[in-house]
Protein backbone atom coordinates (compact mmCIF):
# COMPACT_ATOMS: atom_id res chain seq x y z
CA UNK A 1 0.00 0.00 0.00
CA UNK A 2 1.18 3.49 -0.78
CA UNK A 3 1.29 6.22 1.83
CA UNK A 4 1.82 9.96 1.69
CA UNK A 5 3.21 12.30 4.34
CA UNK A 6 0.27 14.59 5.10
CA UNK A 7 0.36 17.70 7.33
CA UNK A 8 -2.26 18.23 10.06
CA UNK A 9 -3.57 21.67 11.07
CA UNK A 10 -5.44 22.58 14.25
CA UNK A 11 -6.24 20.51 17.29
CA UNK A 12 -3.74 18.37 19.19
CA UNK A 13 -1.91 17.24 16.04
CA UNK A 14 -1.23 20.79 14.81
CA UNK A 15 2.02 21.02 12.88
CA UNK A 16 2.63 17.28 12.68
CA UNK A 17 3.18 15.40 9.45
CA UNK A 18 2.01 11.78 9.51
CA UNK A 19 2.09 9.07 6.84
CA UNK A 20 -1.47 8.41 5.67
CA UNK A 21 -2.42 5.40 3.56
CA UNK A 22 -3.78 6.28 0.11
CA UNK A 23 -6.90 4.75 -1.35
CA UNK A 24 -7.24 3.08 -4.75
CA UNK A 25 -7.59 6.49 -6.44
CA UNK A 26 -4.33 7.76 -4.95
CA UNK A 27 -6.02 10.16 -2.53
CA UNK A 28 -6.02 10.02 1.28
CA UNK A 29 -9.39 9.41 2.99
CA UNK A 30 -11.77 12.38 3.32
CA UNK A 31 -12.11 11.91 7.07
CA UNK A 32 -9.24 10.81 9.31
CA UNK A 33 -10.13 9.64 12.82
CA UNK A 34 -7.42 9.40 15.50
CA UNK A 35 -8.36 7.44 18.65
CA UNK A 36 -6.67 8.82 21.78
CA UNK A 37 -6.68 6.44 24.77
CA UNK A 38 -8.15 7.71 28.03
CA UNK A 39 -5.54 8.00 30.86
CA UNK A 40 -7.65 6.00 33.33
CA UNK A 41 -8.52 3.29 30.80
CA UNK A 42 -11.99 4.61 29.98
CA UNK A 43 -13.58 5.21 26.61
CA UNK A 44 -11.04 6.64 24.10
CA UNK A 45 -11.51 10.11 22.66
CA UNK A 46 -11.68 10.26 18.87
CA UNK A 47 -10.18 13.28 17.11
CA UNK A 48 -11.69 13.96 13.68
CA UNK A 49 -9.79 15.64 10.85
CA UNK A 50 -11.28 16.56 7.46
CA UNK A 51 -9.27 16.51 4.22
CA UNK A 52 -9.01 19.84 2.39
CA UNK A 53 -6.97 20.90 -0.61
CA UNK A 54 -3.58 22.37 0.24
CA UNK A 55 -3.04 26.00 -0.78
CA UNK A 56 -1.96 26.27 -4.43
CA UNK A 57 1.67 26.93 -5.23
CA UNK A 58 2.31 30.69 -5.32
CA UNK A 59 4.19 30.71 -8.58
CA UNK A 60 2.19 28.46 -10.88
CA UNK A 61 -1.05 28.03 -8.95
CA UNK A 62 -0.87 24.23 -9.17
CA UNK A 63 -2.55 21.81 -6.77
CA UNK A 64 -0.03 20.77 -4.07
CA UNK A 65 -1.91 17.89 -2.55
CA UNK A 66 -3.97 17.53 0.62
CA UNK A 67 -3.87 18.60 4.26
CA UNK A 68 -6.08 17.67 7.21
CA UNK A 69 -7.86 20.31 9.30
CA UNK A 70 -9.20 19.61 12.79
CA UNK A 71 -12.97 19.31 13.07
CA UNK A 72 -13.88 19.94 16.74
CA UNK A 73 -17.54 18.99 16.22
CA UNK A 74 -16.77 15.55 14.84
CA UNK A 75 -18.29 14.55 11.53
CA UNK A 76 -20.80 17.30 10.59
CA UNK A 77 -22.00 15.39 7.54
CA UNK A 78 -23.15 12.54 9.74
CA UNK A 79 -23.42 9.50 7.54
CA UNK A 80 -23.46 8.52 3.90
CA UNK A 81 -24.10 11.02 1.14
CA UNK A 82 -27.10 9.70 -0.71
CA UNK A 83 -27.86 11.60 -3.92
CA UNK A 84 -31.61 11.68 -3.23
CA UNK A 85 -31.42 13.18 0.27
CA UNK A 86 -31.13 16.81 1.15
CA UNK A 87 -27.95 17.95 2.88
CA UNK A 88 -28.12 19.81 6.20
CA UNK A 89 -27.40 23.51 5.89
CA UNK A 90 -28.53 23.81 2.27
CA UNK A 91 -31.74 25.47 1.13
Amino acid sequence: MKSEDTPFFGGPLDGRVLPVLLGPTGHPPKTYRVPVPHPEGGEPTVLVYQRVAAPPSPRLGLHRGWVYEYDPEGDPRGGPKWPWTRRRGRD
